[in-house]
């Protein structure tokens, strides 16, 4: 009987062989996944450390439109003397105690007699020794704006032979001409408000000749291309003051004259329309203004109205506006009545022997020709920038 039974214990305690394998294993699987978490601590806490000495030493900049902006960034005092690196265990402790209960050994699964069962390590760290967290530094710091300062450098005076064989520069001033002043009243019956038409007027003056008529002439492309932009501009700027509704006749006159030589380099219908409405309005401000009345009948004449345009050219004439009696003659030529126009100009010039574009145009006439502006214009300078 004792040996059947020891038999028996054998046979049972190799039976439980198996099962101290499986437990044995299932421990090794468990300490496995403890570590697993630790090695990651230390591997985030190298690298938190590391991103901490990078940001410590980087110094950030800022760049805006008109300023150079420095910003120097230092850490705080109290947040340096917080940093520090945590034990990897104290870590370990705080952040997997839900893991360590979870994986622990079931209770009801049966150990062999001289086994223990398992637990997980703990850490040798008491409560009262884990260090907190550190807490990501402040960077505090002066921001210095750094602005440029006035130029002192004066440069080399050539004149004084500092640099050797460079020649001194000579310059010489050749062409100097003056513009009056013309100051004109902006509103109708106002002459406090003035506008300076100086230069206005001196263009005025010196293209009128080439483009004041039609067909106008000019002695090259560059001259009649640069006459064209500055009609532009000039146009441009004063239309504001013609526009207003109680413009004075000085900047009614001048604005219908540019829109008038506008139209004759066929600059645009617009130049016409406002060319007219300009002088419409001038002449009934002033009715007895000779210059507006050829002004306005020239423009209708030229551009095909000869019976609209007659009225206000025979009142230029009547108030002694000699130009009026050419346009007229123009007007006589272009309806076909040729003998009319020679008979006026030749009168004209009887009136006016020191005139030679009358001559001209006499001769134009008997040449066959039907325009009397088309005569070899004078050479005028004009500038692309002025």
């Amino acid at each position: 009987m004792k040996a059947i039974n020891q038999s028996t214990l054998s046979a049972r305690s190799s039976s439980k062989s198996p099962k101290l394998a499986t437990l044995t294993a299932l421990a090794t699987a468990c300490a496995m996944l403890l570590s697993a978490p630790v090695n990651a601590a230390e591997t985030n806490a190298a690298t938190d450390a590391a991103k901490t000495d990078t940001t410590a030493t980087s110094v950030p900049s800022a760049m805006d439109s008109s300023k150079r902006v420095i910003r120097l960034a230092r850490p705080t005092a109290a947040s340096t003397a917080q940093e520090g690196t945590l034990p990897t265990a104290a870590v370990t402790a705080n952040t997997q105690p839900t893991d360590l209960q979870s994986t622990s050994v079931p209770q009801s699964a049966p150990l062999p007699n001289n086994a223990q069962p398992y637990r997980a390590p703990m850490s040798t760290l008491q409560p009262q020794d884990v260090v907190p967290a550190p807490k990501i530094p402040e960077f505090t710091g002066t921001t210095q704006v750094y602005e440029p300062g006035p130029l002192t450098a004066t440069g080399v005076d050539l004149r004084s032979g500092q640099l050797a064989n460079i020649p001194t520069p000579q310059v010489q001033l050749s062409d100097v001409s003056f513009v009056p002043t013309v100051l004109i009243p902006q509103q109708n019956g106002n002459n406090n408000d003035q506008l300076d038409v100086s230069l206005l007027d001196d263009f005025i003056e010196d293209v009128s000749p080439n483009a004041r008529h039609y067909p106008p002439n000019f002695p090259n492309r560059s001259q009649r291309h640069y006459t064209r932009e500055k009609i532009k501009v000039l146009a441009e700027w004063i239309q504001p003051y013609a526009e207003s509704p109680n413009a004075s006749y000085d900047v009614l006159i001048r604005a219908a004259k540019l829109n008038g030589m506008g139209r004759n380099l066929d600059l645009g219908s617009d130049y016409t329309i406002r060319g007219g409405k300009y002088v419409d309005r001038a002449i009934k401000l002033q009715p007895d203004s000779g210059e507006a009345n050829f002004l306005y009948g020239m423009m209708l004449s030229e551009g095909g109205g000869f019976k609209e345009g007659q009225k206000y050219l025979d009142r230029a004439v009547s108030l002694g506006y000699t130009e009026a009696e050419q346009s007229l003659a123009q007007s006589d030529l272009l309806s076909d009545r040729r003998d009319n126009a020679l008979e006026r100009l030749r009168r004209l010039e009887q009136k006016n022997p020191n005139n030679d574009i009358i001559r001209q145009q006499i001769k134009l006439i008997e040449e066959g020709k039907f325009y009397i502006w088309d005569i070899p214009a004078p050479d005028i300078n004009v500038k692309p920038s002025a």
